[in-house]
């Protein structure tokens, strides 16, 4: 069988491709680990921001990522298969409504906060950061008797 040439590309592609990106959304709070090549030497920087926007598929998808630091806001746009990129950490999971968060670039202050998402994705492997919830037995108030049979 002959392939054609979509079919070797997506067969190139597909070798190049990380297999190790948390699943994450818009409005979810990252940190991209990326190495950066001073001299000899090779060092992590870690760039910790809410994700603003996805773009693309496959090899080419890009995200960006929005950070305030010293009242300055600062985006930066990253390839999610590049081989810069050390590792990505979702810190948080935000509620959002919309697929590009362009319009946090006017709000300043409180206005930029993001609803927490709770759910589904935060709680698959381990994919967030932070400690488990401490469960603690009900506490029963005084002159209540045990609810029994439930």
């Amino acid at each position: 069988m002959v392939m054609s040439n979509r079919d070797k590309i997506a067969a190139v592609e597909q070798s190049h491709l990380k297999g190790d990106r948390p699943p994450f959304r818009v409005g979810d709070t990252l940190q991209v680990y990326v190495k950066i090549q001073e001299d000899e030497k090779t060092r992590l920087q870690m760039f910790e921001g809410l994700v603003t926007s996805r773009k693309g598929s496959g090899l080419g998808e890009t995200f960006t990522v929005r950070r305030v630091a010293f009242g300055e806001g600062m985006e930066r746009t990253f390839l999610l298969h590049s081989p810069f990129i050390e590792k990505l950490r979702v810190v948080r999971g935000g509620k959002v409504r919309r697929a590009k968060l362009y319009y946090l670039r006017k709000k300043v202050g409180k206005g930029t906060r993001i609803e927490a998402r709770w759910g589904e994705e935060s709680q698959q492997s381990g994919a967030t950061a932070g400690p488990a919830p401490e469960v603690r037995p009900a506490v029963q108030a005084p002159g209540e008797t045990p609810a029994r049979g439930s």
